[in-house]
């Protein structure tokens, strides 16, 4: 019996099974059975069993409350819009991208901006705060450990009250990290879930969706990229994102040198990550990288900028994209 959702007909499931373990293997069109297509790993998280399992702790994040919340608007979208899931994956992305990560973004830009703006300002109190302490540790006879100490804790307390004065804490910076990375993860999960058959909605099965409702060269999204076009996009586009940042500091200091590095090398290991993951997920990582992208050259817009009310400072530039390119064209093309 069909019954009809979203523009499309559905084969209702006779029995509801609402975890993994319960549905080890997918149905074929001739009646028989297949073995998965992802590797026994890619799958054992979502199978464990028992509260005090290795997997319990998969299981008690796949089965939470925000990755269920995730699957709602998942679903919700898909029912709203009658799209495939290829598509509807990539609008969710772009709705969340903007709708939340952009707003974190330029407020992170604001933050930096009133932090760099005040770096002069910071450096003449320095300046004198270290004559200050030099006169009272010559008077007072002071080792060079306790002027050191003193001068570190004036200078920490200034600079706090700087920070106050024009409401711009460098923390409230990683407020984007906080949302952003927790929202990837929901994501992520949620799309396991679907893709690995342990969630689902009103009697039908939205693995069997999915594994129709791929295109191009991935038409399967339960399965994997054997082409690893899509894994090798996701690296391609992140590894971007991370030398366009690069080129942008001048004068980094050894921890962000690490810190680049460090990026760069996860970067790079997402790919043959991505290659074991059902290709549903790998898209949404690639959506939200190109969405990661797109935020990062709008926001070196000046028109942008001023439209976000992010106040100017010294290292901003009326040719953004002009010398990102020179940049870009003199480290990677010109270099001999």
């Amino acid at each position: 019996m069909l019954c009809r959702l979203g523009g499309r007909w559905l084969r209702p499931l006779p029995v509801l099974q609402h975890r993994a373990r319960d549905r080890p293997l997918a149905p074929t069109s001739t009646g028989g059975v297949k073995h998965s297509a992802l590797p026994v790993w890619a799958v054992a998280s979502v199978s464990a069993v028992g509260s005090g399992g290795p997997g319990s702790w998969y299981e008690a994040l796949a089965t939470s409350a925000p990755v269920h919340g995730t699957e709602e608007v998942l679903l919700g979208v898909h029912t709203a819009t009658g799209l495939p899931w290829w598509a509807c994956i990539g609008l969710t992305t772009v709705a969340l991208r903007g709708a939340v990560t952009l707003p974190l973004a330029a407020y992170q830009h604001y933050i930096l901006a009133k932090v760099e703006n005040l770096q002069p300002e910071i450096k003449n109190i320095a300046r004198h705060l270290n004559q200050e302490v030099a006169v009272r540790a010559n008077q007072l006879r002071w080792s060079k450990r306790v002027a050191r100490l003193t001068y570190l804790k004036n200078m920490r307390r200034l600079v706090s009250e700087l920070y106050v004065r024009d409401n711009c804490h460098p923390f409230k910076a990683t407020v984007l990290v906080w949302i952003q990375f927790p929202m990837w993860i929901f994501m992520s999960v949620a799309l396991r879930n679907f893709s690995t058959g342990a969630t689902h909605s009103e009697g039908f099965s939205v693995q069997e969706q999915l594994a129709t409702d791929g295109i191009l060269w991935f038409p399967d999204l339960t399965a994997l990229d054997s082409t690893w076009i899509l894994p090798i996009s996701v690296g391609i586009i992140n590894l971007l994102i991370v030398e366009i940042f690069a080129l942008q500091k001048i004068g980094m200091s050894r921890f962000q040198t690490y810190i680049t590095y460090f990026v760069r090398a996860v970067s790079v290991l997402m790919i043959p990550v991505a290659a074991t993951i059902p290709s549903s997920i790998v898209l949404y990582w690639l959506c939200s990288s190109l969405m990661g992208l797109s935020q990062n050259l709008l926001l070196r817009s000046p028109r942008f900028r001023q439209l976000c009310r992010i106040p100017l400072t010294k290292s901003d530039s009326g040719t953004p994209y002009k010398d990102l390119f020179a940049a870009f064209y003199a480290k990677f093309i010109s270099k001999k």
